[in-house]
């Protein structure tokens, strides 16, 4: 990593340094939050935290009172000064590596994540990357962007996710074995998860069997494991990553459970073995300083945005990452400014969205078969002319939502503006093809 002592100077303000003198407060502190900030990445799922997520600030309190902590985290001894980026590496098995071995963290990283943490704002962003991103690794030319972390570490995956965000700076790195994954979740007592369709899949070389069935299910590790590398669904890693984010949304809701608090300890040393980060205490604190004080709103997750390489016959199906869509991504989300060379490429912040340039597809989440007809024909009144009406999700829900598909938050903003109502989830979780996915819920069913 690169200029880590400016990053070190700049990263923390710390006011109170009273800490320093309890090496075993701190020691403890750091693994609580490191636990906190990396609780559930692995091969299939991705991190998040009760603190990233975030879980109601009054959570931890409960936390830190509980375990004498609180005279720090009432202190304002440590605050984030700038923005920060910090990638997030879910690596693969490594067979050959012995479990208490460092090369456990030597593999391919089934799981790419980049955190955009903002004091401006108070808000995180959580970018997805798929696995098969193709990008050029040194002695290899084309390859995908999961083998960097096995072929030169963590700063060689650092480098290549940087030059596919328009050489972003990325100052930290986490990363966690999928060996954690399983026994996690078991710690946690499961996590519920809706499963959107019946899984059904068997790979005797990877040992690896999956039969998951549809609808609301509390899964344990071993099944959380199969509903996130399930990928006989026709949409490969995409459709992964979706699976990824609905854990990390199941995940942030059972770590927000009181029941959890008195594993902490437990959880706390399965983490110690599976973890590997750049991040100090100092640095660690203040993530976490930083934490209690976002609001649930402020954290967004999206996706890469791209096509897949398997239309024009591409037997190793790379993921092209679309070059407009990247630099929506990276000014909307991560603040960015736009290169000089990458102007015009996508439409400009003081240009009004059109709704006609929107590709919207309404989905049907509530009890009346012909809502999503009904509202796609409203929308079609209001100048949105590229809707289409996709198939029912299967569960039904109680609040409609304006899903940011593409990350094009301006674009969902028009949308709930021309509905006057609808909650915008800024996540990647609704119809790949589309813009923006409006789920419709029983709360539009009286409307229409």
């Amino acid at each position: 990593m690169k200029n880590l002592s400016i990053f070190k100077r700049n990263f923390v303000k710390p006011v109170d340094r009273e800490s320093r003198k309890k090496p075993k407060l701190v020691l403890y502190i750091f693994w609580l939050f490191l636990l906190i900030f990396t609780a559930a990445i692995s091969a299939g799922i991705g991190a998040i935290t009760a603190l990233l997520a975030p879980v109601e600030p009054q959570i931890i309190s409960k936390v830190l009172d509980a375990t004498g902590f609180s005279d720090i985290s009432n202190r304002p001894g440590y605050r984030l000064s700038r923005p920060v980026n910090i990638l997030i590496l879910g690596i693969d098995r490594v067979p050959e590596a012995s479990a208490n071995s460092r090369k456990i963290f030597n593999g391919r990283s089934d799981t790419i994540l980049l955190f955009h943490l903002d004091p401006r704002d108070k808000s995180i962003s959580l970018l997805s990357i798929p696995r098969d991103t193709k990008v050029a690794i040194p002695g290899i030319r084309f390859s995908k962007i999961n083998e960097a972390n096995a072929r030169g570490g963590a700063v060689l995956a650092a480098r290549l996710v940087s030059s596919i965000l328009n050489n972003l700076t990325i100052e930290r790195y986490v990363r966690v074995s999928s060996a954690a994954f399983r026994e996690l979740v078991d710690l946690l007592d499961g996590v519920e998860v809706f499963v959107p369709r019946a899984m059904s899949y068997t790979d005797t070389a990877q040992k690896l069997r999956i039969n998951l069935a549809q609808g609301w299910q509390t899964l344990n590790g071993e099944q959380a494991e199969q509903f996130a590398r399930f990928r006989n669904d026709g949409l490969g890693d995409i459709g992964r990553i979706q699976r990824q984010q609905s854990l990390i949304q199941a995940i942030r809701n059972r770590l927000a459970s009181p029941s959890v608090l008195v594993r902490l300890p437990e959880i706390v040393r399965l983490m110690q073995k599976y973890v590997d980060t750049n991040l100090n205490f100092e640095e660690i604190l203040t993530i976490a300083n930083f934490g209690l004080q976002l609001e649930r709103d402020n954290f967004k997750m999206v996706m890469l945005p791209g096509r897949s390489s398997s239309a024009q016959g591409d037997l190793r199906s790379y993921w092209i990452l679309d070059a407009a869509g990247r630099d929506r991504i990276m000014t909307q989300y991560f603040k960015q400014s736009v290169p000089d060379f990458a102007q015009g490429r996508f439409r400009n912040p003081s240009q009004p969205v059109s709704p006609s340039s929107l590709k919207i597809a309404v989905q049907n989440a509530s009890s009346k078969p012909t809502t999503a007809k009904t509202v796609a024909g409203f929308l079609r009144k209001k100048g949105f002319s590229n809707v289409s009406v996709v198939k029912d999700w299967p569960d039904k829900q109680r609040q409609s939502q304006i899903i940011v598909q593409q990350g094009d938050l301006e674009a969902a903003n028009l949308l709930q503006k021309a509905l006057g109502d609808g909650k915008i989830e800024a996540s990647s979780t609704g119809e790949i093809e589309s813009d923006l996915t409006l789920r419709v819920g029983e709360d539009w069913v009286k409307r229409f």
